[in-house]
């Protein structure tokens, strides 16, 4: 059902903007929901409809109605999802190589989020939407840890942490060659000059990417890195890999052909998992999750040590 709350305006906020004043008042609004609000005429000064702009004075009252949340067009979808922890504002899953985050062109059923609308009954809304609130993503080949928000407030809390880089994002991945024990990339990263479905590290237009990576592993021509990313930026790790000359396996796509087997051991997929997530929950918790790499990229991990190399 709406919610309707009214807000007295201080002499210390005269003069401040509707829509940056609601956002303080309101914390379980996000700026941009505010805004959204204002412009359909829910957010009013003594029930008149003004702009988000509006330089608000001191003893006007703001009438701020939320309405009820409404269901997005995305189908739920009854799959099963390995849930590591659940609470009424967040839910972390251990989310399986193959399965695309968010629904696209090509990929509208089958999706995280198709998953989650069926799972999670106590959606509060995202933008006044019932869908959960994706704040990182994980590549459709890429396994592992995701943290995704159940509420605006929850939504709002983890993207800045994202934003601020407070967030601890460590992987595993095997790559093609000898690596260095362990190296710094420094490289943005923008979309490819020719083929814009690629991003590239050879580009004028890129954002800041900085990873961190460290040899466990060798296995002689190929081997196990744990990469620890300061930001997120697509694709990160495979272009940062790929243009040191050490592909991740599996990665056809940065990495050609030739990442498809390390000598005879044929290579499932990308070899690449999310293993380690850092964050603080909305109520202040420091969390700590962590996933096991699963069953195929195990598989192929122990052909390569049946083989000898260490």
């Amino acid at each position: 059902m709406t919610q309707t709350r009214r807000l007295s305006v201080a002499h210390e906020h005269e003069g401040t903007r509707l829509d940056h004043l609601v956002a303080i008042l309101c914390p379980d609004l996000s700026r941009s929901r505010v805004q959204k609000l204002v412009e359909d005429g829910h957010i009013t000064i003594d029930d008149k409809q003004v702009k988000p702009s509006h330089k608000v004075k001191a003893d006007e009252n703001i009438y701020v109605h939320v309405p009820e949340a409404v269901p997005v067009a995305v189908a739920p979808q009854a799959i099963p999802l390995d849930i590591l922890y659940e609470d009424r504002d967040i839910i972390v899953v251990n989310k399986p190589a193959g399965m695309v985050v968010h629904p696209a062109a090509g990929n509208y059923e089958g999706t995280l989020v198709n998953a989650l609308l069926a799972h999670c009954t106590d959606l509060a809304g995202i933008g006044g939407e019932l869908r959960p609130g994706i704040v990182h993503r994980l590549d459709k080949g890429t396994s592992g840890v995701m943290v995704v928000a159940k509420n605006d407030e929850a939504h709002r809390e983890l993207t800045t942490q994202f934003r601020q880089r407070t967030v601890k994002k460590e992987y595993r991945a095997l790559v093609m060659g000898d690596p260095p024990e362990e190296g710094k990339i420094e490289l943005a990263i923008g979309r490819h000059h020719r083929d814009r479905k690629k991003m590239s590290a050879r580009t004028r237009h890129g954002k800041e990417a900085v990873s961190e990576f460290k040899v466990l592993e060798r296995f002689g021509d190929a081997a196990l890195v744990t990469v620890i990313i300061a930001t997120g930026r697509t694709h990160q790790i495979r272009v940062h890999m790929a243009h040191l000359g050490y592909p991740v396996a599996g990665d056809d796509t940065y990495g050609g052909g030739r990442t498809m087997t390390v000598g005879k051991t044929k290579i499932p997929r990308l070899m690449l998992h999310a293993a380690r997530l850092s964050f603080t929950h909305p109520d202040g918790r420091v969390m700590n999750f962590e996933a096991e790499v699963p069953d195929d990229m195990k598989g192929a991990l122990d052909a390569l040590r049946r083989r000898g190399y260490r």
